[in-house]
C-alpha cells in the first residue's frame, strides 16, 4: 500500500510570509508564530521572505504575485479582519479567500491560510497567541505539510 502524508523531509523550503499592516499588533502576533513554526521545521532566515501589504485585500493579489515569480515553494498569508457595523468584512475577507483559493489552484503553490475572521478583538487576539492557539503558526506548518504531500504526489 502506498501512503502520502504530511512528514516534513529535511529540507529548506524557500517560504513567502505575507502580513498586513491593518490589524497590526494583532498580525505581528501572527508573523511571530510563523516564523517560529518556519524556522522549528528548519528553514532558515534566508529562504523566508516576509511581504507586508496594508490590508486584508491586498493579500490575494501578492500571493498570486508570488506564485507566478517560482521562488516559493509555499506561501503563508496572514492578517486579520475584524467584523464591524457595516458589511465591508464581508467582501474583504470573502474576495481574499477567494482569490487565495483561485492561486493555489492556478499555480499549484500550497498557501496556508492565516487569515484571522472574528467578530470582536478579544477573539482576534486569542487566536494569535492566546487560549486558541496561534494561527500564525498553525499556518505556516500546513504550508510545510502541503508542500510535502505535493511532492509525494507529483513523485
Amino acid at each position: 500500500m502506498n501512503k502520502i502524508s504530511s512528514e516534513k523531509v529535511n529540507k529548506n523550503y524557500n517560504i513567502a510570509v505575507i502580513t498586513t499592516k491593518w490589524n497590526e499588533i494583532i498580525t505581528e502576533k501572527l508573523l511571530s508564530g510563523s516564523i517560529e513554526a518556519l524556522t522549528k521545521h528548519g528553514i532558515t532566515d534566508e529562504n523566508i521572505t516576509v511581504v507586508t501589504v496594508d490590508g486584508a485585500y491586498e493579500i490575494a493579489l501578492t500571493c498570486n504575485a508570488l506564485a507566478k515569480t517560482k521562488r516559493y515553494d509555499g506561501i503563508v498569508a496572514l492578517g486579520c479582519v475584524i467584523r464591524g457595523e457595516t458589511p465591508h468584512f464581508d467582501f474583504v475577507a470573502g474576495d481574499c479567500s477567494r482569490g487565495i483559493t483561485d492561486t493555489m489552484l492556478e499555480t499549484g503553490v500550497p498557501i496556508g491560510f492565516g487569515l484571522l475572521t472574528t467578530d470582536t478583538s478579544e477573539q482576534a487576539f486569542a487566536r494569535a497567541g492566546g487560549a486558541k492557539g496561534n494561527k500564525g503558526y498553525e499556518s505556516a506548518e500546513t504550508t510545510l505539510n502541503m508542500i510535502t504531500i505535493l511532492e509525494q504526489i507529483k513523485g
